[in-house]
């Protein structure tokens, strides 16, 4: 089983628009719902590649129950969602159909009480006895300690349970001092983790600071991985538009499924470039284009090399 926990969980919101423009009102051609938050993207993403996931996180208010709702009716992916009292956050995005940019408007989440965070940590470490692998992903709700995703990594470690990290900011800083296996900013988040605008140089100032393995999103171009094993760069062989939202949930789901497959590198990178590429081609987060991933996973460029054994 792989677990994905969304600490910060939403129900995700699409509003289409013919042409966005700022002080006039819109016309919305199309909306549709789905459950969000960056783990529960990557949830159903590993769903439809064949994977069983659990996802955890919190859920609460008519907001969550929507969510909860919406999870249970995702074949492959079982719910573990913990209750709290605080209502569920959404997000709003606006796509302009006539430029494909979109606007993306976050509600900050619930307040989480001490009660409701040690009973998600006994759920977590119930869950950790059987998964074969954990992505910890996004935004932290108010309430939950800063140091949240450091003492989750440390239990997946203890556990024997190999844990991916993506989350930005301080929860990211004091999180890879906790030893992750693979950790996957973006560009800007590695940069601010580091203080180095050369990806290169970051990820390996990133490895230095405690994570295994950095795999580096960084848009149009691509991934840039380094690893004790090498290091890799993937980039697709042509640029797509569409709604990128959600394209980074699915390089980490991605990257885990070719984690518990035992992919080399190139390949987790291939696949990884692949779904994201597949992603912003479709309507939502959480969701990708099947036949963009099957006719680009083979033909993704990956560069680098292996280190010697």
């Amino acid at each position: 089983m792989l677990l994905t926990v969304t600490l910060n969980s939403a129900l995700d919101i699409t509003y289409r628009v013919r042409s966005l423009r700022p002080h006039a009102s819109h016309r919305v051609t199309e909306v549709s719902e789905r459950p969000g938050g960056k783990g529960l993207n990557v949830a159903r993403v590993l769903a439809a590649l064949g994977h069983e996931v659990t996802a955890t996180g919190f859920t609460g208010g008519a907001t969550g129950a929507v969510v909860q709702r919406r999870l249970t009716a995702t074949p492959g992916v079982v719910d573990a969602l913990v209750p709290v009292a605080a209502p569920t956050r959404r997000t709003i995005a606006v796509v302009d159909e006539l430029t494909g940019d979109t606007t993306q408007l976050n509600e900050p989440g619930p307040t989480i009480t001490p009660a409701e965070w040690a009973a998600f940590q006994e759920v977590y470490e119930d869950l950790l006895t059987s998964a074969s692998a954990v992505a910890l992903c996004g935004s932290l709700p108010p309430g939950v300690p800063v140091g949240a995703y450091a003492g989750l990594v440390r239990a997946a470690r203890t556990a024997g349970v190999p844990v991916l990290l993506d989350t930005s900011g301080e929860p990211l800083r004091r999180g890879v001092a906790a030893r992750p296996d693979l950790l996957k900013p973006n560009a800007d988040e590695l940069a601010e983790l580091t203080g180095s605008h050369d990806p290169s140089r970051a990820a390996q100032d990133a490895r230095r600071r405690g994570a295994r393995a950095v795999v580096a999103s960084l848009g149009t171009g691509g991934l840039l991985a380094t690893a004790p094993e090498g290091h890799w760069r993937a980039t697709p062989p042509t640029r797509v538009h569409g709604n990128p939202t959600g394209a980074g949930d699915s390089v980490v789901a991605g990257l885990l499924s070719g984690l518990v497959d035992q992919l080399p590198w190139p390949a987790r990178l291939a696949r990884a470039v692949a779904l994201a590429t597949a992603t912003v081609q479709a309507p939502v987060a959480g969701e990708f284009d099947r036949t963009t991933y099957e006719n680009l996973v083979n033909v993704v460029a990956v560069t680098g090399e292996a280190t010697a054994a």
